[in-house]
C-alpha cells in the first residue's frame, strides 16, 4: 500500500497494532494487555513464541513488554516513581534475582545528542556497587543490600572507531556478568508514544536501530549472557508524519493510487530525517532518572 515508504518502528506494540488494523491474525504471538486506571498506567505484554510469529513480526522469539505512560514526560515525581516501580517489577520478572547477580548496565547512545542521550544518562545515575564489594564485600553497602552492578557508556562509533558491541564484549569478557541490561533510545510509529511510553526486552537491542543505522546487535547469542534492553521511543520518521497528516485522503484512494500519491508526496530524503519535541532536554532527565530508579528498585535485595 505505501510503495517505497515503509513506517518505522522499534516497539513490538506497535508491530502488532499493524496487523490488526488489518485483520491479520499472527500466529505464534500473544498480546495481553493490563490498564491501571488508577495510576492511569498501560502495559502490554508481546509474546513471540515461535520462528513463524518472528518472521511475520520482523523481531527475535522473545517477550517484550511496553508500557505507556501518558504523563510520563511531566514533572510529577510521586507518577515517575510509580513508573520506576512498574519497570522494577517487570525486570524481576525477566531476571532471577532471588540469589546474588552480577549485572552490567550499558548505556549507548550519543551524549552530543540530547534525543539519543537516555543511556548515557541513565547509567550517570545509577548506583553502582561492583567496586564497594570488591573493595568491602557485602558489608561495604552498609545495611542497604543491593546486587553487585557496574555500567559502561561506551559512545558510538564516530566517536571512538569501534562497534559498540566490540567494547562491550570486551567488557563482559573481563568482568563477567550474569546480566547485561541495554538501554538506548528508540524510533516510535505514533507521535503520541514519544517520551511516554517504555520497551523492555529479554531478546537485546540493536544500538543505532531508531534511526535506521543498525549496528551489531547487543544480544545473548553474541555475547553469551543474557541480555536485556530497554528502550524509549525519542524520535520519529518525518515521513510517518507526512503519512498521517494525509491518511484521510489516502482512505479514499484506490491502492494503486495511494501508492503513487505517497511516492510523490513523500521524497526520499525525509526518509532520513527525524522528529523529537521541543521538550526533550527536560524530559530527557525526567525519562533518564525514572528508569535509573526503577533499576535501583529492581536490584535492591530484600
Amino acid at each position: 500500500m505505501m510503495g517505497s515508504y515503509r513506517v518505522r518502528t522499534d516497539l513490538a506494540l506497535e508491530a502488532t497494532e499493524r496487523f490488526t488494523e488489518e485483520n491479520v491474525e499472527i500466529r505464534g504471538v500473544e498480546v495481553k494487555e493490563d490498564y491501571n486506571e488508577e495510576k492511569d498506567i498501560r502495559t502490554t505484554v508481546v509474546k513471540i513464541r515461535t520462528e513463524n510469529g518472528a518472521k511475520t513480526m520482523g523481531r527475535p522469539q522473545g517477550n517484550y513488554i511496553t508500557i505507556e505512560a501518558p504523563n510520563l514526560s511531566v514533572p510529577d515525581e510521586d507518577y515517575h516513581r510509580e513508573v520506576s516501580e512498574e519497570v522494577a517489577r517487570h525486570l524481576r520478572q525477566l531476571i532471577d534475582l532471588d540469589s546474588d547477580k552480577s549485572i552490567l548496565v550499558v548505556g549507548l547512545g550519543n551524549q552530543g545528542i540530547t534525543a539519543d542521550s537516555l543511556g548515557p544518562h541513565v547509567v550517570e545515575n545509577m548506583h553502582m556497587t561492583r567496586h564497594i564489594i570488591r573493595e568491602y564485600g557485602l558489608k561495604g553497602l552498609g545495611e542497604e543490600k543491593m546486587h553487585c552492578t557496574s555500567g559502561i557508556i561506551p559512545g558510538v562509533m564516530a566517536q571512538t572507531g569501534m562497534e559498540t558491541s566490540e567494547i562491550v564484549e570486551g567488557v563482559v569478557s573481563e568482568i563477567k556478568p550474569d546480566v547485561v541490561i541495554a538501554i538506548d533510545a528508540l524510533a516510535a510509529r505514533s507521535v503520541k508514544r514519544l517520551n511516554r511510553t517504555i520497551q523492555i526486552t529479554d531478546t537485546g537491542i540493536h544500538p543505532g536501530s531508531g534511526v535506521g543505522n543498525h549496528r551489531v546487535g547487543l544480544t545473548e547469542e553474541n555475547l553469551q549472557v543474557k541480555v536485556i534492553g530497554i528502550g524509549v521511543p525519542t524520535v520519529v520518521d518525518a515521513a510517518t508524519i507526512v503519512h498521517d497528516s494525509m491518511a484521510h485522503l489516502l482512505d479514499a484512494l484506490e491502492e494503486a493510487e495511494q501508492k503513487e500519491f505517497l511516492e510523490e508526496m513523500i521524497p526520499p530524503h525525509l526518509h532520513s530525517m527525524f522528529v523529537t519535541p521541543k521538550d526533550v532536554d527536560e524530559t530527557m532527565k525526567y525519562l533518564s532518572f525514572t528508569i535509573s530508579e526503577g533499576l535501583n528498585m529492581a536490584f535492591a535485595q530484600n
